[in-house]
C-alpha cells in the first residue's frame, strides 16, 4: 500500500517537474500551456493503465497508456538534464532567456524524435544477430552447429499474432539446428493470449524447440504456460537437460528456471546442477537461463555456454546504465571463469513499444572450435 502510494505521489511530483520547468518557456501562449499541462495531467493517468495492462482489455487504452510511460520517461529526462544545464548557467552567468527558451523547444523536437525512432525500432521485425563462439574441444560434426535464440518476447498488450507470426517466418528462414527460447515469452494468461502466441507452433529445427521460463512466466500463471508451451511442441527444460546427437557426436542442452522462479514456487527453484545431474562431462554443455546472473551457479555446474536474456539490453537510453545494479552484464557475448555467456537484447520489448540504442535480435549463434 505505502509502496503504490510512494509510486503515486512520485509520478505526480515528476509530472509537476515537468510542467513548471518546462511550460513557462516554450513560449506557446496562454492556450498553449493550458493544453499543455492537460496533456501532463492525462499522461499521468494513462500511465497507470500502462503499469497495468496485461494481454486482456483494451488494446487501444493499453497502446495509449504504454506509449504515454515512453513518452514521458524522456520528457521527465531530458526535463532534469535540461534544469541542471540552466543551472549551471546561472552559476556561471550564462543563463538568459534565450537559452531557456530554445532548450525548451529543443528538448520537445528530442522527444518527439526519438519517441518516434523508438517506435519504429521496436515495431519492425527484430534483426538477425550472426554470432561466432568458440568452443574448446568442440567435436569435429559440430562445427558449425546453429542454435537460433529468441528471448523475451513479451507476447501481451501490444505485441500480438502478426508480430509473432513475422518472426517464426524469419527463424524458419535460417533453417538452425536447434531454436533455444530463453524466457519471458508472454505477459498475460493462456485464456487471453493463447491465439496471439500460436505462430510460435511453426517453428522448426533439425533437433527441435526448447524453452525455459522467465520471471514474467510466473507472473501470468506459470504451470498453464509450460503446458501450452509443450503444447505448441516447444519442450520446456525446468532444471533438466537433453542430449543431442548430431552425426557422431554429442551435445548436451540444458535448462533451468528463472532465478527468482522459487519466490513464486519453491519447487521451481533454479538449479543448474540438477539440471545437468546425469550429463556426460566430456561433451559441449549448454545452459538456457533467463537471467545473466546465474551465470556463476552455472559455472560451478561445468557449462561451457549459457544463453540468457532478461535485461533488453537496457530496451532505450538511458535505462542501459541501470542494468548494471541488477545484472553482471548487458548484452552480447561475456565470460565468467572458464564459461561464456550470451545475453540477447530480446527479440520484442517490455511496456513502452519503444526502443533506442539497444536494437532487438533474433540471435543466430554458430558453434566453432578453438585451439585453446
Amino acid at each position: 500500500m505505502y509502496r503504490r502510494l510512494l509510486v503515486v505521489v512520485l509520478l505526480i511530483g515528476l509530472h509537476a517537474f515537468v510542467g513548471i520547468t518546462l511550460i513557462p518557456d516554450l513560449d506557446v501562449g496562454g492556450v498553449g500551456r493550458v493544453l499543455a499541462w492537460l496533456y501532463l495531467a492525462f499522461s499521468a493517468v494513462l500511465m497507470r493503465y500502462g503499469v497495468l495492462s496485461r494481454g486482456s482489455g483494451s488494446t487501444l487504452l493499453a497502446w495509449s497508456g504504454l506509449l504515454a510511460m515512453g513518452i514521458f520517461s524522456s520528457l521527465a529526462v531530458f526535463s532534469l538534464l535540461r534544469a541542471f544545464v540552466l543551472v549551471l548557467a546561472s552559476l556561471s552567468g550564462a543563463a538568459s532567456e534565450g537559452l531557456a527558451q530554445k532548450s525548451a523547444q529543443a528538448l520537445i523536437v528530442v522527444v518527439v524524435a526519438l519517441t518516434l525512432f523508438g517506435l519504429f525500432n521496436a515495431r519492425r521485425t527484430a534483426r538477425v544477430v550472426r554470432r561466432d563462439i568458440a568452443l574448446r574441444n568442440l567435436p569435429p560434426a559440430l562445427q558449425g552447429f546453429t542454435i537460433v535464440q529468441l528471448s523475451d518476447i513479451h507476447v501481451g498488450p501490444t505485441i500480438k499474432h502478426g508480430y509473432i507470426d513475422a518472426i517464426v517466418r524469419r527463424v524458419n528462414g535460417l533453417s538452425p539446428d536447434v531454436i533455444a527460447i530463453t524466457g519471458d515469452l508472454v505477459d498475460g494468461s493462456v485464456a487471453d493470449l493463447s491465439d496471439d502466441i500460436a505462430p510460435l507452433a511453426q517453428l522448426r529445427a533439425r533437433h527441435g524447440v526448447y524453452v525455459v521460463t522467465g520471471n514474467h512466466e510466473y507472473y501470468s500463471g506459470v504451470d498453464s504456460w509450460i503446458a501450452e508451451f509443450e503444447r505448441l511442441g516447444m519442450r520446456v527444460l525446468l532444471n533438466r537437460h537433453v542430449q543431442l546427437q548430431h552425426g557422431d557426436a554429442r551435445l548436451v542442452l540444458a535448462g533451468i528456471a528463472d532465478y527468482s522462479a522459487e519466490l513464486f514456487r519453491p519447487s521451481h527453484k533454479s538449479d543448474p546442477v540438477a539440471a545437468f545431474a546425469g550429463a556426460p562431462g566430456d561433451v559441449p554443455r549448454i545452459l538456457l537461463a533467463h537471467q545473466p546472473r546465474s551465470a556463476k551457479a552455472a559455472t560451478e555446474a561445468g557449462c561451457d555456454l549459457q544463453l540468457s536474456g532478461h535485461t533488453h539490453g537496457g530496451q532505450f537510453w538511458p535505462w542501459m546504465h541501470l542494468v548494471r545494479w541488477q545484472q553482471p552484464w548487458v548484452a552480447g557475448l561475456q565470460s565468467a571463469d572458464d564459461m561464456q555467456i550470451y545475453i540477447s537484447r530480446g527479440t520484442g520489448y517490455w511496456g513502452p513499444p519503444l526502443r533506442f540504442g539497444a536494437p532487438s535480435e533474433i540471435t543466430l549463434i554458430r558453434l566453432v572450435s578453438t585451439a585453446t
